[in-house]
């Protein structure tokens, strides 16, 4: 099987519209994403590869130096399937985007370094 990386991300203004909730509404909303987001990995733990987790700030390097930046990318997961087609689907109705304030998953294959 080959290895996907599935990032998670969020659209613009997501966390702000999650933390502009009331605070019982947001952490009623947050305990019950974690609790679907760990069942799926519980259900899907023999085809993870790497658990992954939620990301923190991020620094860019570049020729110029090293600066800070922001993305939408909020956390990753590595998985295995057989096709591209099969580890996205592996995604539908994730609590990221279903519970959570992401919007989306991205899923792209892990390719080997060429010789």
């Amino acid at each position: 099987m080959k290895r996907y990386m599935a990032l998670f991300v969020a659209a613009p203004g997501s966390f702000e519209k999650w933390n502009a909730l009331e605070d019982t509404v947001r952490k009623d909303r947050e305990a019950k994403g974690m609790q679907a987001w760990h069942a799926w990995h519980e259900q899907h733990a023999s085809i993870i590869v790497d658990a992954g987790g939620p990301l923190g700030k991020t620094k860019r390097t570049d020729a110029n130096g090293v600066s800070d930046m922001t993305n939408p990318i909020g956390g990753y997961v590595i998985v295995q399937a057989e096709t591209h087609d099969a580890a996205a689907r592996l995604f539908e109705n994730h609590p990221h985007f279903t519970i959570l304030p992401g919007n989306a998953v991205e899923i792209m294959p892990c390719n080997e370094i060429p010789m």
